[in-house]
């Protein structure tokens, strides 16, 4: 199908909000737009992080989800206490495929479910004895925990518990670093405040913990790697590539991180965030305090991998420049071949995307490196800071839309016809059985790394493996059966 002319992705907006009620459709119509490379900033033509309508189907999670599943989650050698019903802290555990070296259950703890397993009596007379003894046996069982974080869920912030108070008396008892974090999941319009409650919780009770001490020897190369949560190995192969230039990762988190890295961050001299949506708070919080620079990188694809090198390069010396197009040079024939073996396969693809954090716009590098087209992208839980990085991205005329609903995302696909779509689980099925393409582009569908030039070759054989998989030959795509339904009417006619 041809690509949609501004006027006909306008008609297309339109036409989809037909079915809402005014005021719903009014609402809707603020966050649903056409690419306009012209503007400088997003919020004259998209509204975002505001609260999903009542009575639409939304993907987006809560609080809990973005503190207790991105941020501290990864962080391997802290036991982390889901505190509130069983149920929350088993739906996040293990489902991100944050990857970690380690030993399970004896020093790293990351796939591990640890409840306060609230029943009735503990929402009338408190959980907060039944925290502190939790953590008196957490310590008597795993005693090669570093630390402990008390990750709220909905029923804490409204019964009241002091998590505060037994976080002190506890870190007293224990001698390790015991956070509170009050990420009850009703807090805020999506995963996005827990971002940012995490981000507050690792100023507060973590960051200090090593000022004045400078017994750890720095260089002038340490950096740190944030947000990057080593979703099938992502950050290993990030890592990779920065310490062959020159640099020295001394922290790593949250995935596969540990809570000395972070205690060790702010002697860095510069931050690379890769997640800007989930840890730009704590880089800004350092900027300002520790004074140290920080900048978003982007490793996908190597086209955004060259430019990042060489951005990165720039803040350090002669020697660390160097090292940059060495690199680059090193895995040139590399990824030239993976470009020849799959671009004849993949080229002029249409690709529509959903997802969260920064892969709506993150990844569309890596997929025009393949000769392939996004024709739409949104975030479930994106700022307008998002949507700003997003617009130069994209090509004119493009649907870009914020927190979509199933029904609006159905009706795009529908008219727009991509041939793959990159989203979530919750989405992955439904649009399966249309007979469309499908990569869940949160956790690479059991695949990974992505990242770095390793990276881009399984990305490139994922995208080829779906794509030109026979068996889609035998799902009749919907609108095709229509077309050929009203064919058959007319030829009998």
């Amino acid at each position: 199908m041809a690509a949609l002319t501004k006027e006909e992705t306008e008609a297309l907006i339109q036409e989809v909000l037909e079915v809402y009620p005014e005021q719903a459709r009014k609402d809707r119509a603020k966050h649903l737009t056409v690419n306009d490379q012209s503007l400088e900033k997003s919020n004259k033509c998209i509204t975002s992080n505001r609260k999903s309508l009542p009575g639409v189907m939304t993907v987006r999670g809560c609080a809990y989800a973005g503190s207790k599943g991105v941020v501290w989650g990864p962080i391997k050698d802290m036991i982390h206490i889901s505190h509130g019903p069983v149920g929350c802290g088993q739906y996040s555990r293990a489902g991100r495929r944050n990857y970690y070296v380690g030993t399970t259950g004896i020093n790293t703890f990351g796939t591990m479910n640890f409840t306060s397993d609230f029943q009735e009596k503990d929402i009338v007379f408190g959980g907060d004895k039944k925290l502190a003894k939790i953590m008196n046996e957490i310590e008597q069982l795993f005693p090669l925990n570093k630390g402990i974080s008390i990750q709220s869920e909905c029923p804490i912030g409204l019964i009241g518990d002091d998590i505060e108070a037994v976080a002190k008396k506890a870190n007293k008892e224990i001698g390790k670093p015991v956070v509170p974090v009050r990420c009850e999941g009703f807090r805020g319009v999506s995963q996005s405040l827990g971002h940012h409650i995490a981000n507050d919780a690792i100023r507060d009770w973590v960051l200090e913990n090593r000022d004045g001490d400078d017994s750890f020897p720095t260089t002038p190369y340490d950096v740190a790697v944030i947000g990057d949560y080593n979703i099938g190995g992502d950050a290993w192969a990030s890592r990779t590539l920065l310490e062959e230039m020159g640099l020295r990762v001394v922290a790593q988190w949250s995935g596969d991180g540990t809570i000395a890295e972070m205690e060790k961050t702010p002697k860095v001299k510069l931050n690379l965030i890769h997640c800007y949506r989930s840890m730009n708070y704590i880089a800004r919080h350092m900027e300002e305090k520790y004074k140290i620079p920080w900048i978003e990188y982007n490793f996908f694809g190597p086209t955004k991998i060259a430019e990042s090198l060489r951005k990165i390069a720039a803040l350090f010396d002669e020697t660390i420049q160097a090292g940059a197009e060495k690199v680059i040079a090193k895995y040139q024939s590399d990824y030239d071949a993976v470009i020849a073996k799959y671009k004849p396969r993949l080229q002029g693809k249409r690709v529509m995307l959903y997802v969260g954090g920064l892969r709506p716009r993150h990844v569309i590098g890596a997929y025009e490196d393949l000769g392939m087209e996004v024709v739409g992208t949104g975030y479930e839980f994106g700022h307008n800071d998002d949507y700003d990085r997003t617009i130069k991205e994209m090509g004119n005329a493009t649907l870009i839309y914020d927190d979509v609903t199933g029904y609006e995302f159905e009706e795009f696909v529908k008219r727009v016809q991509p041939d793959l779509i990159g989203s979530g689980i919750k989405e992955k099925y439904i649009f399966q059985k249309m007979g469309i393409p499908f990569r869940q582009m949160h956790s690479w569908d059991y695949s990974g790394p992505y990242h770095g030039y390793d990276g881009f070759a399984i990305f490139a054989r994922d995208m080829d493996m779906t794509l030109n998989n026979p068996c889609w030959k035998q799902v009749k795509v919907p609108w095709k059966t229509a077309e050929n339904s009203a064919v058959a009417v007319a030829a009998s006619a």
